[in-house]
This record gives C-alpha cells, sequence and structure tokens, in this order.
C-alpha cells in the first residue's frame, strides 16, 4: 500500500504475488477540490478494499525539509530510498520510501508496455524536475544529464504573467499549465522575436525558484490578458523553445535508439509527446495515463516490490480508481430507462448532452469513458455550450472519443491513443466541436477490449451519423475532481444544464431543462454559480 503526500495525494495498492495493480485512489475524486492531498475518506475507502494489513507500506518523497521526510524530493541514486520496519494495527510490516522524482521513473517503468529487462531511456519533466535516466537491463539507472529546472514551472509561469487576476506574489496555479497548452494554439508561427527572445533568455535559463510576477512588471506581457496576440505568439516560442532544449540534448546523448518513457506534469502534454514521437530518436514512447502526481503512488509502490522483488514490472487497468457510489438520489422529474445505447445515440444525435459512468473511474486527470460529459462532435455551437456547462473559458477546446478502427478517417495520426495524450490534425471537416482552432484534436481512441461500453455507445452513434466520434470532456464540477456518486451527479446535471445522465445500465433523461449556463442565463443554477457540495 502506497501513499503520495502533498498535492495530487493518491493511495495505490499492488499485489506482489502477481505484480498487479489493484487499485489508484485520488484524493480529489468524488468531489473533492483538484489537486487535494490525501483525505480520511481516501483513507478509508483505500484500506477497507482490503481484506489484510498490507505487507508493505511505501510512502513517497516530497519536499517539507522535515525529518518525517528524510528522503525528500529529488534524487535516484544511493541514498535516495529508506528502508525499514513499522508497526500498523499490533502487526510488524516492512516500510519502504523513496524520492518523489524515483516514483515518477519507476512509475512509466513499471506501467510501460516493454519486455523486462529492456533497456529504455526515461524523461521527467515536470515542475521541479527536467532530467534525462537511462535504465539498463539490471535496473541500474544512470543520470544521463539535467536539461533545465522547473520546466512544468517556467511554462505555468506565463499564464500568471498576463492573467491580471493573477495575485499571488510568488509560484504558480497548477491548472494554469494546460490553459497555456491550449493558448499556444492561437499563437502565429515564426521566429521569437525582440520581446519574446528577451523572455526566452530570461526564464529558461533561470534556476530561480519560486518565480515572482512582480520581477517582470516592466515586461510587456505582465497583465496584457491571456487571449491577446502578441501573449498566445509569446505561449507559443516559450513552448517551442523548451522542448527544443530537451530534443537538442536528446539528440546529442541518447543515440541506442532505446524506447523513451515520458512521466511528470509535462508528460500531459499532448503536442510535445507527438512532437517525440516524430523525432524518430527511440523505437517507441510511452507515457502512462496518470504521467503527472496522481501516478506517483504507483511509482512508489512498484519502486518497493523492485526493492523486495527484484520485479518491477506491473499489470495495470486505466479504470482502477474508486468504484461509483449508488446513494439516494432524488427521481422528480426524471425518466429512467433500461440503457439502450441506440436510444442514448439517438439523444446525442439530437443534440443532447449527456453524462456517462460506467464502473470505476479513471486513474490520471483525463476523463476516459468512465467519468464523462459526452455530445454530438458536429457544431461550434456544442463546444461553446459544453465550456459553459463546465464553466470553462472558451478557448479551452473539447477533446474527440474516437473508435479505434476509424482513427486514420478522421485524424492524421493513426496510432492508438488510449489515454488522450497526443495531438492530431483533424481530417474531417464535419468535427467542429472538437476541431481546435489550429486545426488539431487531443483524440482518445476506444476498442471493444479496452471499454466495452463506450465502444458499444460510438458503434451506435456510427450506425446513425455514419461517424463513430463523440465529443469526451470530464465528469466534474467546477475546480473538483471526477463526480463519484449518484447524489452529486442528479444535482450537476440539473444544475449544469445536462439533458440526462447513464449510470451503469439505466439512462435517466432530465424531463424539464431548469435555467442554466447552456442558456446563457445567470442565476443561482448558472454554471458560474455551480460548486462542488460540501463534503
Amino acid at each position: 500500500m502506497s501513499f503520495k503526500p502533498g498535492h495530487d495525494g493518491t493511495i495505490a495498492a499492488l499485489d506482489i504475488s502477481a505484480a498487479e495493480l489493484i487499485y489508484s485512489f485520488e484524493a480529489e475524486k468524488d468531489s473533492f477540490p483538484r489537486y487535494s492531498t490525501i483525505n480520511p475518506t481516501t483513507i478509508l475507502e483505500a484500506a477497507g478494499r482490503l481484506d489484510a494489513i498490507p505487507d508493505i507500506i511505501a510512502v513517497g518523497g516530497w519536499h517539507t525539509g522535515f525529518g518525517h521526510d528524510p528522503v525528500g524530493y529529488y534524487g535516484i541514486a544511493q541514498g535516495s530510498e529508506l528502508v525499514g520496519e513499522r508497526t500498523i494495527f499490533g502487526r510488524k510490516v516492512h516500510f519502504y520510501s523513496s524520492t518523489h522524482e524515483r516514483s515518477h521513473l519507476w512509475g512509466s517503468y513499471g506501467m510501460s508496455p516493454f519486455p523486462a529487462r529492456m533497456p529504455c531511456y526515461a524523461l521527467i519533466w515536470e515542475g521541479w524536475c527536467g532530467d534525462f535516466y537511462e535504465i539498463d537491463e539490471y535496473l541500474q539507472v544512470v543520470h544521463r544529464g539535467k536539461v533545465m529546472a522547473n520546466p512544468g514551472e517556467k511554462y505555468a509561469f506565463l499564464y500568471g504573467l498576463a492573467d491580471p487576476t493573477f495575485t499571488l506574489p510568488k509560484g504558480t496555479r497548477i491548472e494554469d499549465a494546460g490553459k497555456v497548452m491550449a493558448l499556444c494554439a492561437y499563437g502565429q508561427t515564426g521566429s521569437p522575436d525582440r520581446d519574446e527572445r528577451a523572455l526566452i533568455d530570461f526564464l529558461l535559463p533561470s534556476d530561480l525558484y519560486p518565480l515572482s510576477k512582480e520581477d517582470l512588471r516592466n515586461s510587456p506581457y505582465y497583465n496584457i490578458g491571456v487571449t491577446h496576440q502578441k501573449f498566445t505568439n509569446l505561449a507559443r516560442r516559450v513552448s517551442d523553445a523548451i522542448f527544443d532544449s530537451f530534443h537538442t540534448f536528446a539528440k546529442k546523448n541518447l543515440t541506442k535508439g532505446y524506447p523513451l518513457l515520458i512521466s511528470g506534469g509535462c508528460g500531459l502534454n499532448c503536442e510535445w509527446n507527438r512532437r517525440w514521437l516524430e523525432t524518430n530518436l527511440f523505437s517507441d514512447v510511452f507515457i502512462p495515463p496518470c504521467a503527472n502526481d496522481s501516478g506517483s503512488a504507483i511509482g512508489t509502490a512498484v519502486d518497493a516490490m523492485r526493492h523486495f522483488t527484484g520485479n518491477a514490472k506491473i499489470k495495470w487497468n486505466v479504470y482502477s480508481g474508486q468504484p461509483f457510489v449508488l446513494d439516494e438520489i432524488d427521481r422528480t422529474g426524471l425518466e429512467v430507462h433500461p440503457l439502450d445505447y441506440g436510444q442514448v445515440a439517438s439523444a446525442l444525435l439530437d443534440d443532447k448532452v449527456i453524462g456517462w459512468v460506467q464502473g470505476n473511474c479513471e486513474i490520471g486527470p483525463r476523463a476516459l469513458g468512465n467519468r464523462s460529459i459526452l455530445a454530438a462532435p458536429f457544431s461550434k455551437t456544442t463546444h461553446e455550450r459544453l465550456n459553459r456547462i463546465k464553466n470553462r473559458e472558451g478557448f479551452r477546446p473539447i477533446a474527440p472519443v474516437c473508435l479505434e478502427q476509424d482513427l486514420a478517417l478522421h485524424f492524421d495520426l493513426a496510432r492508438p491513443s488510449p489515454y488522450m495524450l497526443l495531438f492530431q490534425k483533424v481530417l474531417d471537416s464535419r468535427l467542429e466541436a472538437v476541431t481546435h482552432v489550429d486545426g488539431t484534436a487531443r483524440a482518445q481512441t476506444v476498442s471493444q477490449e479496452q471499454n466495452p461500453h463506450l465502444f458499444q455507445l460510438l458503434t451506435a452513434f456510427k450506425a446513425k451519423s455514419g461517424i463513430g466520434v463523440l465529443c469526451n470532456t470530464s465528469l466534474n464540477f467546477n475546480g473538483a475532481g471526477f463526480i463519484n456518486r449518484a447524489s452529486d451527479l442528479l444535482a450537476y446535471a440539473r444544475a449544469a444544464g445536462l439533458d440526462g445522465v447513464v449510470i451503469d445500465d439505466a439512462f435517466y433523461l432530465l424531463k424539464e431543462a431548469p435555467v442554466t449556463a447552456s442558456s446563457g442565463q445567470k442565476g443561482p443554477l448558472s454554471g458560474e454559480n455551480i460548486r462542488p457540495p460540501v463534503l
């Protein structure tokens, strides 16, 4: 049983004898605030899923600077792990702790599809780390070099610099990195101008942490506004400069053609992931669905298993999160039908927006068809409605989910993308709702084996529309993790203006739509006032 401290708190459990992930429960899921630390609810739920006290307790390192965290954040070499014993409910168990950096490395290695003992390169790039490693056939790790300090922080810092509402004296907001990724698409192509070059030359080589917005008060980008063309151009130039720094290092120093493992929050950047594929420096590239800190508990568990057994490979399923809670719901104003995929497909084709819940929730931050909001992919109006429902900025794209066998019909990259981690160029002009301003999309592909329920729905939608593609965005209150209980889901559906929800084998249609953000009106049920319930 493994614990990830700090933001994105998570508890994971491995069956070491089977080398298999039992679960990975993220604290934010069940409508707790995004990036939550581990809370009592998560602890009790995780403990309740095991039938015995674990043989090994593992705890990831963090950056507290106190004696209770002796391994800390950085390091892979000797001294970056701690082995001992603890007593849990009267029973002595093994105790293992290793650095946060190791959690990323071993998480990506353990979850990768490459055979055991196959040498790999590993890129750990996130808020604080920007390093390449090499893992040999004996699981020995060599540090190949540090390319840049704090690449993720520098990337997210851009948004706060331009955002007049950002007033923190230092640092960044975790959620801003994803917004920068969306805004880069609005930037014009070209080489950096004088202002852009000055900002890049200040930012990228800097080891300062945390960065201070006030240090750049005289910058032309200070509070310029995040949608200003001058800022979106800058975002694109900085994004390119960060990637180019890492690519230049890799081209010079990683010459053996091994597969590349990518971990850390920058592993969620779909443009960079696509560019790594296209470098042709590596035999393959793997990014886990929980590349950010939500995968660190799994990584520390794999590291502990490696220490005690010599094995660092696990079997896992992306739907290993918390099971959905079927608590009491208010059925007033609901039509309840047995799940009929054709009926749901017809509703979607009629421009209905449907919440979709099946089984356990996904691990990692992306909704992959078990905690999703689904809609038809054909209209810009649908894109606008979904962003209003989710109370998001209008510049944010909506991702598509596509039948795997049809991917090449609609997108330029025929490689399966089951975890929504790659950009593709959209080839089908009908897919207006999921086509970003630069003509790209962040598609998830679905096979029958991977997600049979979503596969059946996409197949039914294709039978009616000719296209096996839907809009897919996460099912959550604004600022909270995935919705994970029926009462919260129905409250959200009514407040946000969903037209219906599917929970496992039941389809709930709302008879009367409330006055909501989707109608453009403000009020007690409008999108800007939707908040998670107090828990």
